[in-house]
């Protein structure tokens, strides 16, 4: 289905301009007289009265600044002005908005704690006040519709099937919200596998476009394209042939000891996975049955699937606040002492890294995919512990900036 030209169940909030009459005064007619003392009648007609008043309204009168933008799934959303306040479920929208320049206009987040901004600490003049995003997080109120109306803001970047979904929100509540505060706008696209989402999906800059759309940076974004079109091409042409590329296995487990883990499979497309699909590498879970993490799906495999499997590399989520250097002394210690988990090839090659974010945006994913090119690609790309580089940070941080 594609959900840019169907409205779902009256997401849609249309915000028209009202333009009140403009009050006319009459225009007083008078007699004067010539030098030579004859009295001429002045008189202003009725025609010419209405054709200045017309004049006068069309010089006077407010310009229409409405405009609309398309999503799936709440179809049109029409504002009447660039929206000024926003907040984001996730920090993948969370970083489109600062990507375009709006990090100071952002009052929230649905999370903090999945939302990692200490890339921008390496942009210069791009920054983003974690005390204002860590006060009004969504989700320290259980995504109830007191805390929308509180935060009172001009947009809410997220999608609101997703309430609906995982908060156990009613399509009223959604409507109560989108009229009574302001519309929804956003996509769920970090991953491809909840049954319920059965509307259009978008990639990465598919969705950051739309959101440029919203605020009206179109620049930023074509600036922003155009930089992560380059640097892709110079990472793939780079790449070892296919044949010499390793099989990953994506999972998710929080504990430094882990014993089971959740399954991430690649071939869903969502935004989540986008470096490692970009990075050419091939799904370890591929035919075997075992289905990925969704709404539904909570099921998880221990180091005895893992090893019928026997992936080239481990990748777990989770790990987000540490080095790599933390990562390799905590997990990867436990794993190569595991009975099990020792016998695995990743973990004997300590081929076992960090996954990366569960929710990406246009900034993040520049940082994600050197870090991935670097974890898989070593002798190519170098170490991921060295300070080797693989795109402009300048370049990103003008353009966030408006330098460009």
């Amino acid at each position: 289905m594609d959900g840019d030209s169907t409205e779902r169940n009256g997401l849609t909030r249309r915000n028209y301009l009202q333009y009140g009459a403009l009050a006319s005064a009459g225009l007083l007619a008078g007699c004067t007289s010539d030098s030579s003392g004859d009295s001429t009648a002045e008189t202003t007609t009725a025609a010419e009265t209405a054709a200045e008043t017309d004049t006068a309204t069309t010089t006077t009168a407010e310009p229409d600044t409405s405009y609309s933008v398309s999503m799936a799934p709440v179809g049109e959303v029409t504002f009447d002005s660039v929206p000024e306040s926003w907040i984001a479920y996730d920090g993948g929208y969370a970083d489109m908005g600062v990507a375009l320049g709006l990090g100071d206009k952002m009052t929230g987040i649905g999370g903090a704690g999945r939302y990692y901004t200490y890339v921008y600490d390496e942009l210069p003049g791009v920054s983003v006040d974690r005390s204002v995003i860590e006060e009004n997080q969504l989700s320290d109120s259980d995504m109830s519709k007191e805390i929308f109306y509180e935060l009172d803001n001009d947009v809410h970047l997220m999608d609101p099937e997703m309430l609906v979904n995982w908060f156990g929100w009613k399509q009223k509540d959604v409507d109560e919200i989108t009229k009574g505060v302001a519309p929804f706008f956003g996509n769920l696209i970090f991953r491809r596998e909840d049954e319920w989402h059965d509307y259009r999906y978008y990639t990465l800059y598919e969705a950051f476009e739309k959101v440029a759309q919203l605020f009206q940076e179109e620049a930023r974004y074509e600036a922003f394209e155009s930089l992560h079109d380059e640097f892709i091409a110079d990472i793939q042409a780079k790449l070892p042939s296919a044949d010499e590329r390793p099989n990953v296995l994506l999972v998710y487990a929080g504990s430094d000891e882990p014993e089971k883990f959740s399954p991430y499979r690649l071939n869903d497309k969502g935004t989540s996975k986008k470096q490692w699909r970009d990075l050419g590498v091939s799904d370890a879970l591929s035919g075997t049955g075992i289905e990925g993490l969704s709404t539904t799906d909570r099921g998880k495999i221990d180091y005895e699937a893992m090893l019928e499997v026997d992936p080239d590399v481990i990748l777990l989520r989770a790990h987000e606040r540490k080095s790599a250097e933390e990562f390799r002394d905590t997990v990867l210690e436990f794993m190569k002492s595991h009975p099990v988990a020792s016998e695995l090839t990743a973990v004997k090659n300590e081929r076992v890294y960090r996954g990366g974010y569960l929710f990406q945006g246009p900034i993040q994913n520049l940082f994600l995919t050197e870090r991935g090119a670097q974890q898989l690609y070593p002798d190519v790309f170098g170490e991921v512990t060295s300070d080797e580089t693989l795109f402009d940070r300048q370049r990103v941080a003008d353009i966030v900036n408006g330098d460009f």
